[in-house]
């Protein structure tokens, strides 16, 4: 009847606030009662309360509509009055057009690398191996097409492909876009049903060639019929159409092995996008898109290239290609996940153990555990534009939840049709800044398998990246947080669950799995040294406040664990480590730390950021034992010191530092002139006393009495501090005494006593005496 396909036949658009625009490709001759009876096939509105206007005449229904056209165009454009629409009559809710529909998507959905990021998960999805991104400048024929309207998306394009092929499910959930299949499957990434619609700020015409099937789309429903908004073409049913239309087909032949005996064989094992760029503005969008745009968008992916596959478990390769218009090819850059070359079973068989959890949490098998598995991945990038090559190399950490670990959680996975998976990532490669712990510069983002678009939003603060099953914004760009207007979001609630519960265990496997391959493989090349595994601790200070939560329960099990490297090359727990914070002379710190060694203490040095993680987080049994002259004189008291008078001398400067002369009784560092020590004690009998000289009873004047003075030679900071010990009040520190005319008296007479003492000397002390 009225609705015809036929190109060069008129258009008729009627026009309605409700229903919006409806077009129909019609015959010359057909009359207005049959365009009404094609809204009423549409909408129900019965063909008696309608009325037609055009340019606000009311149509007589014997009107033909070849004879309203405008001279020079073959599209009219019509009012629609109603009853059953607006007033008395039919009632009820509609959906908007298509068009619109996706408009609505483009608005919330801002165009960009995350576009990209869509298709590789849609091939994440399908369980593709390898993406390819190219852009292709070709000009195809326009003689042999479905229709001439169809010669606009013949020039440059953008393809994508993978190498797994579309399933039955694949075909029919591109069609739904009101909503996602993925949505049921929570192991798909790309659950949301907007994610493959983002193309639409790119195309007006997408179309996917996979397996035996060809399919366009139309979402502005004219160019395969009035209301189709699009076509499909099965390789062996309708290979004489797809032969017929050479030039239609041709933008697929020569792409990533397709091939006219692809036709002949009725099927391509794999998938291929094809999105011709929009030229012009159309109702869907006025994003005109060009080559500059198109290689923007890849630039944008390059960003992220090093992290986009840490977290996927099946595509291991991204690349993207230029097609020039004489038809070479030219990659302009890969990104490529490998295996530990050291054992390249590794992340295959963590996967697997992965996959049994997750099959478990959703069969409903019990478990009080999370499910870790932790393996090595290098990622490589190479850039053929700026020939660069880069490789990154990551300790990646997968956790699943047990199901009855958490009722809540367990509850709302059901709900949601969400898993509790979680992934954390730590960069392995090797720097000068290990010592600086969390402040090496790396900065922390949020994944939801794929890295979520930069910006503070995505910002952690964390020395990690973290991956979940999060529950994110319709348009993907951010996770959701309780707020005070949603404070009963199921998904905000969800994923502050999964940052108390599921999180703190899967980072502190990933922090004792690096320690335990920093153990193992101390002699091989290990991108990270003992001293580099305190990079994993997150800085309190630096980690936003969303993620704060984590900090409690990692911290809490972590340092119940040897994760301390001490300077004598050995793993101890909190209990036993003494953590140096000396801030001195280098010589002096050597020999403090090297003599506490040498006694049996575990002395270890962390970053500033560690030891605020010590001082906050520890918990009673445990305290933070640090190097100070207390502990220092408490060793030398059990284990005397039996090294060369120099270090007896610098541990003696260590010992005075916090002036607790008391503590220093039972000492054997007290430096004599004879280059003995003595003892430290409380005597006060003149025999046991040390005597400090002075310019007015000079060491000289005392011959024969050297093991009765202290050592001259000691620096002027440590006699100072000695002198203050000599001259402290209240009960006796130390048997220190400075020379005055009454003790030099007393030692005159000792030195007299002596069997061999000179003559001369008696006589300068008698005529010393007399003055």
């Amino acid at each position: 009847m009225a609705n015809c396909t036929a190109p060069w036949f008129p258009r008729v658009t009627v026009r309605h606030e409700c229903i919006g625009p409806r077009s129909y490709r019609v015959s010359p001759v057909t009359s207005v009662q049959d365009v009404k009876q094609l809204i009423y096939e549409e909408t129900n509105l019965p063909v008696k309360e309608q009325r037609l206007l055009h340019n606000g005449r009311i149509l007589d229904d014997s009107i033909q509509i070849g004879t309203l056209a405008p001279e020079g165009s073959s599209h009219v454009y019509v009012t629609l009055e109603g009853r059953g629409l607006k007033g008395g009559g039919r009632f009820g809710q509609t959906t908007p057009p298509l068009v619109e529909f996706l408009k609505d998507i483009l608005r919330r959905y801002p165009e960009g690398g995350q576009i990209l990021k869509e298709l590789i998960q849609n091939a994440e999805d399908a369980g593709a191996t390898e993406v390819k991104f190219m852009y292709d400048e070709t000009e195809y024929g326009v003689e042999s097409l479905w229709s001439p309207d169809m010669a606009q998306h013949q020039g440059a394009a953008m393809y994508v492909y993978n190498n797994a092929v579309f399933t039955v499910e694949d075909w029919n959930g591109i069609q739904e876009i009101a909503r996602s299949r993925k949505r049921d499957d929570p192991l798909k990434v790309g659950r949301f049903g907007i994610g493959f619609n983002s193309v639409y700020h790119i195309t007006d015409v997408p179309s996917i060639f996979s397996g035996n099937q060809i399919a366009m789309l139309d979402p502005h429903q004219t160019l395969f019929g009035v209301n189709e908004s699009g076509q499909c073409w099965n390789l062996s049913t309708d290979r004489k159409e797809i032969t017929e239309l050479a030039d239609q087909f041709a933008p697929y032949m020569g792409m990533f092995g397709i091939s006219e005996k692809t036709i002949k064989d009725g099927s391509f094992p794999g998938t291929l996008f094809r999105f011709p760029l929009r030229m012009k503005p159309s109702q869907l969008s006025g994003n005109i898109y060009n080559k500059e745009k198109v290689l923007e968008l890849f630039e944008s992916f390059k960003a992220d290239a090093n992290t986009v596959l840490l977290f996927l478990k099946s595509v291991q390769k991204i690349s993207l290609h230029v097609r020039e218009p004489d038809g070479t090819e030219r990659m302009l850059f890969q990104a490529t996940a490998t295996e530990n070359p050291e054992d390249k079973l590794e992340r295959p068989n963590a996967l697997k153990t992965l996959g049994q959890a997750i099959d478990n949490y959703s069969n409903g098998v019990l478990s009080s555990t999370i499910t870790c598995v932790t393996y090595q991945v290098n990622i490589e990038t190479q850039d053929e534009t700026a020939k660069e090559t880069n490789r990154t190399t990551w300790l990646v950490c997968n956790g699943v939840g047990g199901r009855g670990m958490c009722a809540e959680l367990d509850s709302l996975a059901d709900n949601l049709k969400f898993m509790p998976i979680i992934g954390i990532a730590l960069p392995l490669t090797a720097n000068n800044q290990e010592d600086k712990g969390a402040a090496s510069g790396f900065s922390g983002r949020a994944f939801c398998f794929l890295p979520l678009p930069p910006g503070e939003e995505s910002e952690t603060g964390l020395p990690v990246h973290v991956s979940g099953f999060f529950g994110l914004t319709d348009n993907r760009r951010s996770i959701k947080w309780r707020e005070v207007d949603q404070w009963r979001d199921p998904a905000a609630l969800w994923n502050e669950l999964l940052i108390i519960t599921v999180i703190p265990k899967a980072y502190f496997t990933l922090i004792i799995d690096t320690i335990k391959r920093v153990q193992t493989k101390k002699d091989q090349d290990f991108p990270l040294s003992p001293a580099g595994t305190y990079r994993a601790w997150p800085d309190p200070k630096q980690v936003k406040s969303r993620w704060i939560p984590i900090l409690q329960p990692l911290f809490q099990e972590l340092l119940q664990q040897p994760v301390i490297y001490s300077l004598n090359e050995s793993w101890v727990g909190m209990d036993r480590a003494v953590f140096s914070e000396l801030d001195m002379d280098e010589n002096l710190s050597e020999t403090v730390i090297n003599y506490l060694q040498s006694s049996g203490i575990q002395v270890a040095k962390v970053p500033t950021a560690v030891h605020s993680v010590l001082t906050s987080y520890t918990t009673e049994p445990f305290e933070v034992r640090t190097v100070t002259p207390l502990l220092l004189r408490q060793t030398v008291r059990k284990c005397k010191h039996k090294g060369p008078a120099q270090e007896k001398l610098l541990l003696l400067e260590f010992a005075l530092r916090d002036s607790n002369y008391s503590d220093l009784i039972g000492l054997e560092l007290l430096p004599l002139q004879d280059k003995t020590f003595a003892t430290f004690s409380s005597s006060i009998s003149e025999k046991d006393a040390i005597y400090i000289p002075s310019e007015d009873y000079p060491r000289v004047l005392y011959p024969g009495l050297e093991h009765r003075f202290i050592l001259e030679s000691i620096k002027p900071p440590v006699m100072d501090s000695l002198k203050d010990a000599a001259n402290s009040r209240g009960r006796p520190c130390t048997q220190l005494q400075e020379l005055n005319p009454e003790r030099s008296a007393r030692l005159i007479k000792e030195m007299m006593s002596k069997p061999h003492f000179p003559k001369t000397f008696l006589k300068l002390w008698k005529s010393l005496e007399e003055l």
